[in-house]
């Protein structure tokens, strides 16, 4: 009757073998054929030279997000720093879109003035200049103000809002043939760099879930050889015990408002149900009832409603619950193993892993029509965290000998990996965005 829970648990455990850790390294798979040509010119630097390469974050930044083609900088020999130093004859036989041109000057004191513009090749000065700003930093906010550069700069050239500046929490397993294995849960910038452990344990961690300011991450841990649900604020550490009831303590998953804790308990029977916890008062609610396999729960963006995985027809399918009403639908049809599903930011789809011939794979569903499109190509994947602009899907993949963590568009037309060199990584959480 634990078929579900056990089965996922054994998956994860098994497939993700754990090993040690090093900073994740992007690697992009596949671009969409109509990614927009720009040009990162390296900033100009005075004597006192920067320790952050702000022009190599933001070439990256643009180039692994799929949208963009980055060109080399041997391409070109001319290296303006302003709007009004850009040659348009020049740059516009590069086949080039927009240029982005910037500078960084020492103020002494560990303190930077970082500036930057990013100029359209397709119209006349002034109108040319999209964005244009500066900011000043001390020397360790320069990787975080590179990486808010690309979100303005991917927000004017897509439309979109830019994901750079987000963060990406996962769970890392250490093991040696000496002693016993390290269980860390990590959090580390969205391209995997500045990378730091929020907790290390003897004992697995599972289902890392972030608050929705992003100040706290949910997950469960083994460290009393009992799963337990815990709270740990990102920034110092500290942490608080949620749940320890006798059975199942699973899945936690944050409501819209942060106030609530979706979780799946068993509280000592065979079968875990879906409750809301109240973090303030500790209220419980039990929301579903019966002695099927209930999990995974995952809330509305309007919190009116959630989503969960249950075995109640026979095999791990979707259905969401009205919090009102308590009216459950089915929601999933295509094969015979649909779980952790969550919401798109327009509510319009939902993003799922599906099962079909023994492969694992990241879907799309369109609630409006039904349709399932696959997003990722075979193999065994696992735990789908999408990004907060709805355009990204981060999860868990095995790829040859190696654990890593992968990409996808959510239009299945970009695929990138963050492999460990040294090591495995699992359980992906992306943050919402961060102010």
């Amino acid at each position: 009757m634990r078929k579900l829970v056990l089965s996922f648990f054994i998956v994860v455990l098994s497939v993700f073998a754990p090993s040690a850790f090093a900073v994740l390294n992007i690697e992009l798979t596949q671009g969409i054929a109509s990614a927009i040509p720009v040009a990162v010119v390296p900033f100009a630097q005075d004597n006192q030279l920067a320790p952050t390469d702000v022009t190599t974050i933001i070439h990256n930044d643009l180039a692994n997000s799929g949208q963009f083609n980055v060109i080399s900088n041997g391409s070109f020999n001319q290296y303006p720093t302003s709007p009004t130093s850009v040659d348009m004859k020049y740059w516009q036989t590069k086949n080039v879109n927009d240029l982005v041109v910037g500078s960084i000057k020492s103020l002494g004191g560990g303190q930077y003035k970082v500036s930057f513009s990013l100029v359209s090749l397709f119209d006349q000065a002034p109108n040319n200049v999209l964005l244009s700003q500066e900011f000043t930093v001390n020397q360790n906010e320069l990787r975080r103000v590179s990486h808010h550069i690309s979100d303005l700069i991917y927000e004017k050239l897509t439309g979109v809002r830019g994901v750079f500046s987000t963060h990406l929490a996962y769970v890392l397993v250490q093991r040696s043939t000496s002693q016993p294995p390290k269980y860390k849960l990590m959090v580390s910038d969205e391209d995997g760099y500045n990378p730091q452990p929020i907790l290390v344990s003897s004992q697995p961690i599972m289902s890392p879930a972030w608050s929705p300011d992003g100040r706290q991450i949910s997950y469960v841990s083994f460290e009393s050889y009992l799963p337990q649900i815990y709270v740990s604020t990102v920034a110092t550490g500290q942490r608080r015990l949620i749940t320890s009831f006798n059975g199942i303590n699973g899945a936690p998953e944050w409501s819209p408002d942060g106030k609530e804790l979706a979780v799946a308990l068993s509280r000592g029977s065979a079968n875990p149900n879906i409750y809301t916890l109240s973090l303030a008062s500790g209220k419980l609610v039990q929301i579903t009832s019966d002695w099927s396999i209930n999990t995974e729960p995952s809330w509305s963006k309007d919190g009116q409603s959630i989503l969960f995985t249950s075995d109640r027809g026979g095999s791990p399918q979707i259905y969401e619950i009205d919090l009102n009403t308590k009216a459950t639908q089915r929601l999933t049809f295509d094969g015979t193993y649909n779980a952790s599903a969550s919401f798109t930011p327009d509510a319009k789809s939902l993003v799922l892993l599906n099962r079909q011939s023994g492969q694992f794979n990241v879907a799309l569903l369109n609630l409006q029509t039904n349709s399932l499109k696959l997003l990722t190509k075979g193999g065994m994947n696992q735990s789908p965290s999408l990004a907060p602009n709805g355009k990204m899907v981060v999860y868990a993949s095995k790829a040859g000998s190696k654990n890593v963590l992968a990409m996808v568009s959510t239009d299945g037309t970009v695929n990138m990996q963050l492999p460990d060199q040294q090591g495995d990584v699992q359980e992906p959480a992306w943050s919402p965005f961060m102010n």
